[in-house]
């Protein structure tokens, strides 16, 4: 018979890790994200609207800043959960688990990254022996 080493202890801190730098990378793509959608959204952009015949975004333009806003939000929001998600798994939280499987299905639909750390991370803690192994790990407190 071959022992194993348990599946949650040994990849948790590394997908605590992922979840951390996920986060990171989320929050850096809605800033430049924002900030782009901003800049497309100000009048002198490029030379300004009126000055060029060849920029058909020129008439979208005055909601492209309500449109920034709104990828910045949901972007932030992306973000902070990814890195909470991290945070509560390399600091074993009980509720760690559950938070990491609903955003690991979130993640899912943001291909590629997202996709493979939804993937990873459902293979790590969906099953169920990994509820109980990790029930063993978590610090109450």
């Amino acid at each position: 018979m071959v022992l194993r080493p348990p599946r949650v202890q040994s990849h948790l801190q590394l997908l605590g890790i992922f979840w951390c730098v996920y986060g990171v990378i989320r929050a850096g793509s809605g800033i430049l994200a924002g900030l782009f959608l901003l800049g497309i959204a100000t009048p002198g952009f490029l030379g300004g609207f009126g000055a060029r015949p060849n920029m058909p975004f020129a008439a979208l333009a005055p909601w492209m800043s309500g449109l920034a806003m709104v990828v910045v939000i949901i972007i932030s929001v992306g973000a902070v959960l990814a890195l909470l998600t991290g945070i509560s798994l390399l600091m074993h939280k009980p509720w760690g688990r559950i938070l990491s499987i609903v955003i690991g299905i979130l993640a899912l639909i943001t291909i590629p990254f997202g996709t493979a750390l939804g993937i990873y991370t459902l293979w790590v803690m969906a099953p169920s022996p990994s509820g109980a192994e990790y029930d063993a790990i978590a610090v109450r407190s």
